[in-house]
């Protein structure tokens, strides 16, 4: 399936940056930017707007020959986009023909809209999975595009692979970007792409948080079956256990059915407070359609610009 976008979504940082440009960051190289890093004298090519008329009239002044100069500007440069994909098998669930959440298509959509997004505010875009479990010999390695001008199509054959990647994936992905200091530089947008149904510890995101990065969780879990739980006491049903990613017929008690439910909305709220007071704005991700996901995506990005105006 060849990915497609409709709308983008403005990166937003969450504190203003010295270039202060939203999503500008300044380099070290001369360019296009707000910065003044010098002055020179004029060249011709030079654009007249970058002459400096009051220094050239004072030195043409004292030299008694025209002379111009002109301002140069560091070069403001977007902050780098990182996307890391839970590859387990719960990110496998559900077959587009059920009538409940496809992960499989809601990532898709998600790193089609986050890519798409990168490139229109300039930004560089780096990708990062694990494949294989990690209990199998030479599996679990990461699958790593260091950050460049890609597009979304250089990485849907991962999307299109097995889902088998270990239960400690985000995690791993995490201590991989903290290694990648050069890669992934202060005031970088991470996305990490997951279901969370097994978050990784504490220590992990307070190792991404002291980076520095601009950590976005994108949440992507079925309305129905893990944000809450129906109501099926007395009926056999197929359920997947998050650790082992198998799948199992079991017949729940209408109590089991109502601890399930408490518990999974309870591990959400837990979920998203943790990311709340860590200062991750969250993106929850629970309808499949391309127009949902984007205006999740401009919920998020809207979010981020009235907390500027209020910081």
């Amino acid at each position: 399936m060849a990915m497609s976008r409709r709308r983008t979504f403005p990166l937003v940082p969450r504190y203003r940056l010295s270039a202060g440009e939203p999503g500008a960051a300044r380099s070290v190289r001369r360019g296009d930017g707000s910065d003044i890093a010098g002055m020179r004298p004029y060249r011709p090519g030079d654009r007249l707007a970058l002459i400096d008329w009051q220094v050239s009239g004072r030195l043409s002044a004292v030299q008694n020959e025209d002379v111009f100069i002109v301002r140069e500007y560091y070069a403001d440069e977007a902050p780098r986009v990182i996307v890391t994909a839970d590859r387990h098998p719960s990110m496998a669930l559900y077959p587009s023909e059920f009538p409940w959440l496809s992960k499989p298509q809601v990532l898709r959509e998600a790193i089609t809209a986050i890519v798409a997004s990168a490139h229109a505010g300039r930004s560089s875009v780096g990708y990062l999975d694990f494949s294989g479990s990690a209990d199998r010999a030479g599996a679990g390695a990461p699958y790593w595009l260091p950050p460049r001008r890609m597009s979304a199509r250089q990485i849907e054959h991962r999307l299109d692979s097995e889902f088998e990647g270990p239960s400690n994936a985000v995690e791993r992905a995490l201590d991989h970007l903290v290694r990648r200091r050069h890669d992934v530089p202060s005031g970088s947008f991470v996305f990490v792409i997951s279901d969370f149904l097994r978050p990784p510890p504490l220590e992990a995101w307070l190792r991404a948080h002291a980076r520095k990065w601009d950590v976005v969780p994108v949440i992507i879990q079925d309305p129905v079956w893990e944000q809450s739980f129906p109501a099926i006491g007395g009926v056999m049903v197929s359920l997947l256990d998050p650790e082992s990613g198998q799948t199992g017929s079991v017949r729940l008690t209408a109590r089991e059915a109502s601890e399930r439910r408490r518990s999974n909305e309870a591990g959400l709220a837990t979920l998203l407070d943790l990311f709340r007071q860590l200062s991750f704005d969250p993106v929850l991700l629970e309808e499949s359609g391309p127009a949902a996901i984007d205006s999740a995506f401009l919920a998020w990005a809207t979010r981020r610009r009235l907390a500027r105006r209020a910081a």
